[in-house]
């Protein structure tokens, strides 16, 4: 494996030697804050790449002790017994710089724009529609993060045919951009007289939220129409037009909102779009980097079957990376942090490997 770049990690110490000076310094509030972020980005770095200095020193003063003719007979069977520690240390923290030094994704610390929607399989989609959401929003509480519904369009036996919602926090990106995809249920609904299982199923789409300065809309770009909003059933009418949909004309994305007012419509619908539109830059610039890669975790195609939850044997079957859980119950009271550290990691090592064939 090719030696660890010496050069940046002295660069990345430097960098945060610097930024801790300025902070130090009392600058204006707008500039500390973007201070605190690169910050909070490059301690985990430095730290590990100390601990990893640390530890090399140790081992070359461990070296030094069985080197030397004049170390007594106890402190060489103590340098003995300690080194083979400190090198497992090393080739450990090694591995940790390696994967903090890979090519960070930009998107990764925005907040995400969820959106679900109920695919094959009727009533028993949108409930299922229903159950996802309820699973990411409590995942999202768990890690502190912020949920708020765009806009949401309800079954006729409940759940939702479609439901937009922003999740709000640092680093929520990175964590559930994996989650695109169809995600497949197998059990007996409730309407089944007879006990038999249905597949059923909702797809995923995760993505990163867009500023002003990520995309830029131009007003002629765009066409805005009003229009009157209803419930489920068509119950719950609102008396006033004030729902929203906006067509980008040059990609031909429609998007709408029916929540609130009209004002707050037409934002949610443009930050809807903008991050859209981001998005399909992303995949694009992605395509052209990685034409050749293999289809894996992240591909970003929302029309891959990525996992089956199977109720009948309360089982979780994620078939990008061959993982089967059994416990299906916790997961879907929002503890998918097994799932989701699994695909970052498999990713990760995707992307050390591919870096080792180009070095």
């Amino acid at each position: 494996m090719a030696k660890l770049p010496v050069e940046k990690m002295r660069e990345l110490e430097r960098r945060f030697g610097e930024v801790e000076a300025r902070m130090s310094a009392g600058p204006s509030a707008d500039v500390y804050v973007k201070l605190a972020a690169e910050y909070a980005e490059l301690q985990p770095v430095v730290k590990t790449i100390r601990d990893y200095q640390k530890a090399e020193a140790e081992a070359a003063d461990l070296e030094s002790l069985l080197d030397a003719r004049d170390t007594d007979r106890e402190m060489r069977a103590l340098a003995e017994a300690e080194l083979p520690e400190v090198r497992e240390r090393i080739a450990a923290l090694e591995g940790e710089i390696r994967v903090l030094l890979l090519p960070r994704d930009a998107a990764d610390e925005k907040s995400a724009i969820l959106e679900i929607r109920a695919g094959t399989g009727g009533s028993e989609a949108a409930l299922f529609a229903g159950d996802l959401f309820r699973m990411y929003e409590r995942y999202a509480g768990a890690h502190g993060w912020k949920v708020e519904v765009l806009s949401a369009s309800e079954g006729e036996a409940g759940g939702y045919k479609e439901i937009i919602a922003t999740i709000s926090g640092r680093g929520v990106f990175a964590k559930l951009k994996f989650e695109s995809g169809v995600h497949r249920v197998q059990r007996v609904p409730e309407t089944e007289a007879s006990g038999r299982i249905h597949t059923s199923a909702a797809t995923v789409a995760v993505l990163p939220e867009a500023e002003d300065i990520d995309v830029e809309i131009r007003p002629e770009d765009i066409r805005i129409d009003t229009m009157r909003s209803s419930g489920a059933g068509g119950q719950h009418v609102n008396t006033t037009d004030s729902a929203v949909r906006i067509t980008h004309l040059p990609t031909g994305l429609v998007v709408t909102s029916s929540e609130k007012s009209q004002h707050q419509n037409r934002a949610r619908a443009m930050q809807v779009l903008r991050s859209r539109l981001y998005d399909i830059e992303r995949q694009r610039a992605d395509s052209e980097r990685s034409a050749d890669r293999k289809a894996q975790v992240g591909s970003g195609d929302r029309s891959e079957r990525i996992r089956t939850y199977n109720f009948p044997q309360g089982r979780v079957t994620d078939h990008r990376i061959d993982l089967t859980l059994y416990k299906l119950d916790r997961i879907m009271m929002g503890e998918i942090d097994e799932v989701i550290d699994a695909l970052v990691a498999d990713h990760q090592a995707d992307q050390l490997a591919r870096l080792g064939e180009s070095a």
